[in-house]
């Protein structure tokens, strides 16, 4: 599918529904500097999520003001000017006009002109809304910009607080919220993801390099379209799998290995995560059999605990109960269900959560608990769910027969009206459908 085919975003709704919440203040909204590589190498541009999501504009340093003060230009756009001798090295830049004509800005000025505007916008506004912890230059330079403009407001508005306030819970919690156009995006990432997946599937054998499945998945990816991948791909097998986010990817997969990829694509910003493991040859033992038949238990067990009305933690709850049954079935755990949970016995074998927010961001925005409580899943919630279990073969106390297997199944699920859909759904799982790729 072609981006042009993709229904757009709504920029200006999204930052009406913020200029609505400001209470006659401002929010600031920054894209960060790119990050260097090495010396004079940068990293590949990602663009910042919450800068994204209100304006589209795609370069590094500019700031974005949404302005809720009375007659006042309510989006501005601060970006870097146009350089024909810059652009000929680093590509073209839209700059001030592009900002005007294509990105919708009610006003916009040279970046370096920052302080010269922000700082009596300040002075005549009501709170600052403004996130801190991305660039610590920037910050300290915001800190002077709030101070200079806190310093010449007039004595009528000394009833406004002094105080800058986090504008992230207004933009998260409309990000946790996908609308059919974001969904229409996330649907072509993770269907990218799940080819590259099935061609992973189809290509591991032994004398295979992980690295070179990383680099297949990789290919993929782009070939079809996406940005690269959401997060570095792990590749991990035999033992390998048993590290949490293993990425060295440079271990030669050998006979009698199970092989877990966690490898997800970034299309349009919004990302996929998907995880399979299954075996490089055509049949398991009967132990890692055992082991990926008491995960894949638990993860179906997860996805039918989703819908509208019930809580995000019960998807682990339920996960958790499921895994530590099976770790009794397997003689690994022999204390009952209940103290098995209370005293956390299964941490070892499975220490991490089963699900998270996804979107823009892997580990995407969104609280997870409200109102002093886990909170209620509702339609429109994309998170995944990825159990687990990891018998490292460090670890003593687990029969010699599981050490060195580790298993996880991951999906994207969305939360839908009457229940929910497994995004991620055209990536096989069962053992059974796997193997018969691998004809």
């Amino acid at each position: 599918m072609s981006r042009a085919s993709l229904p757009a975003f709504d920029f200006a709704a999204r930052r009406a529904h913020v200029l609505d919440r400001l209470d006659g203040g401002i929010a600031i909204f920054r894209a960060p500097s790119p990050v260097t590589h090495h010396h004079d190498v940068e990293h590949r541009y990602r663009r910042e999520a919450d800068f994204f999501y209100l304006t589209g504009f795609p370069e590094a340093d500019a700031v974005a003001v949404l302005d809720a003060s009375a007659d006042r230009e309510k989006f501005v756009l601060f970006v870097p000017p146009k350089d024909p001798e810059r652009e000929t090295w680093t590509g073209r830049r839209h700059g001030v006009e592009g900002a005007l004509t294509q990105f919708g800005a009610d006003a916009a000025y040279p970046i370096e002109e920052l302080e010269q505007h922000l700082v009596p916008m300040i002075a005549g506004s009501g709170p600052l809304h403004y996130r801190f912890g991305r660039e610590d230059a920037f910050d300290r330079r915001m800190l002077g910009i709030a101070k200079s403009g806190w310093a010449r407001r007039p004595r009528t508005a000394n009833d406004i607080p002094l105080s800058i306030i986090d504008p992230g819970p207004i933009v998260h919690e409309m990000r946790l919220h996908k609308t059919p156009a974001e969904l229409a995006w996330m649907r072509v990432a993770i269907d990218i993801a799940a080819e590259a997946h099935v061609a992973a599937m189809r290509e591991a054998k032994p004398g295979v390099g992980e690295h070179e499945i990383e680099a297949l998945i990789e290919y993929t990816f782009r070939r079809r379209g996406a940005e690269g991948w959401a997060y570095p791909s792990i590749v991990a097998s035999g033992h390998n799998a048993t590290v949490l986010h293993y990425v060295s990817n440079d271990r030669v997969l050998e006979h009698g290995d199970l092989l877990l990829i966690d490898a997800g694509a970034e299309f349009g910003g919004y990302c996929a995560d998907v995880t399979r493991t299954f075996p490089v040859d055509r049949e398991p033992t009967r132990e890692q059999r055992d082991v990926y038949e008491v995960v894949l238990e638990a993860q179906l067990a997860a996805i039918a605990a989703i819908g509208p009305g019930r809580t995000f933690e019960s998807v682990h709850d339920v996960a958790v109960e499921v895994l530590v049954d099976g770790l009794r079935r397997l003689g690994v755990l022999d204390a009952d269900r209940e103290k098995a949970i209370a005293d956390g016995h299964f941490r070892p074998f499975y220490m991490h959560r089963t699900s998270h927010w996804l979107g823009m961001d892997v580990h995407d925005v969104g609280a997870y608990r409200r109102d002093g409580g886990s909170r209620l899943l509702a339609p429109g919630m994309v998170l995944t769910v990825e159990p687990g279990l990891y018998f490292s073969p460090a670890y003593p106390d687990v029969p010699e027969r599981y050490r060195g297997i580790g298993v996880r199944i991951e999906d994207d699920v969305l939360v839908t009206e009457d229940g929910c859909e497994v995004l991620s759904a055209a990536v096989p799982k069962r053992l059974e459908d796997i193997l018969a790729l691998k004809e």
